[in-house]
């Protein structure tokens, strides 16, 4: 089972096993963190689960949508590394992945 680290808003950084298939916002969901709101359920019709993805890992992550650069571009903490967690399918390809949750816009 691949491995996602997700680092929360205070810094606190914790490994979880993920289920290949399943989503990266899922996985966090699913893993207990509750400030990943995920308000939309991972429609891509909001902005709630916006991580920082590890740089070693944006080259092998699916490009991103037009509907998720625009949503992310309503987010006042948005950089390079910014995606929309819904919109990352967790695969063994993505065993190791390191995310911060994004603060709240």
């Amino acid at each position: 089972m691949p491995k996602l680290t997700v680092v929360t808003r205070e810094g606190d950084e914790t490994t979880v096993d993920g289920e290949a298939g399943l989503s990266v916002m899922e996985v966090i969901r699913d893993s207990g963190f509750d400030e990943l709101l995920a308000l939309c359920g991972g429609c891509c019709s909001c902005a709630t689960c916006h991580v920082h993805v590890d740089a070693a890992f944006l080259g092998i992550l699916p490009e991103m949508s037009d509907d998720e650069n625009d949503l992310l571009d309503s987010s006042d903490n948005r950089d390079e590394t910014s995606r929309l967690s819904c919109q990352i399918p967790f695969s063994d390809a993505l065993d190791g992945l390191r995310v911060t949750i994004a603060p709240e816009d």
